[in-house]
């Protein structure tokens, strides 16, 4: 209970010291809007680290020279715990935004660090609003920034390894052709919800795949370019169940 607490404690002091941070980044992009993106995506990363060391997360990273370091991509993972989002984002080289479900736009503070990231809000129950979204992450990585989905559409309670992907998150690597680098989580739902509210000291292992190029699949592998992800992930996972 001791580490929940101090992480707690962590989150809520780094949001209240964050206030005159933010506002200093926001006079920092007037001038110079990369920096204070830079600027930005370090802190969280920092913050993130922290949090992960309280919680005594010890994570091993495979594959990580997969990931183009000059191409915005888009990042797909399983997803079994908020700690996946804290595990993956601390390891973004470069500018990247994350999709979130709409509720979090309602958090205070904590909302204002995401679009400052370029995290995006996505209404699951609007079809239209949900495609807006969609566009926006496509101009993001258009511009250089990449995306972060978890295709499952929620994080997964249920015993499965995995939920089935929805084939529309895939459409900003389709309408782009960047690359989708597959992420595999394991173990993540050990830290916290297996058991909560307790934090529990535990060994995750995050690997990323090789680079997937939608345009280089064939026609029927496209159709159906969810699926064919997933089955990579879902190969890494059963890999790695086996090394906790």
């Amino acid at each position: 209970m001791l580490r929940t607490i101090l992480a707690l404690l962590f989150i809520i002091l780094f949001l209240i010291v964050g206030i005159p941070v933010l506002a200093v980044e926001w006079i920092i992009s007037k001038f110079n809007p990369y920096a204070a993106d830079i600027s930005q995506l370090r802190i969280v990363q920092w913050a993130f680290r922290v949090i992960l060391f309280i919680a005594g997360v010890k994570v091993t990273v495979t594959g990580e020279e997969n990931i183009p370091v000059d191409e915005a991509v888009l990042y797909i993972g399983n997803h079994k715990s908020f700690f996946d989002i804290v595990i993956t984002y601390a390891r973004c080289k470069r500018l990247t935004g994350y999709v979130s479900k709409l509720s979090m736009k309602k958090v205070p503070l904590f909302s204002i660090w995401m679009v400052r990231l370029h995290c995006l809000f996505l209404n699951r129950d609007d079809i239209k609003e949900g495609l807006k979204t969609i566009l926006a992450g496509i101009e993001n990585i258009k511009n250089g920034i990449s995306m972060c989905i978890f295709p499952e559409g929620t994080r997964n309670t249920t015993d499965e390894l995995m939920l089935p992907f929805k084939e529309g998150s895939f459409k900003m690597a389709e309408k782009t052709g960047c690359a989708i680098i597959p992420m595999a989580i394991t173990n993540s739902a050990e830290i916290f919800e297996n058991h909560l509210p307790i934090l529990k000291p535990t060994h995750v292992i995050l690997e990323y795949g090789k680079p997937i190029y939608p345009n280089e699949l064939d026609k029927e592998t496209r159709k159906k370019i969810g699926a064919h992800c997933q089955g990579i992930i879902q190969e890494m996972l059963e890999k790695n169940a086996g090394m906790i």
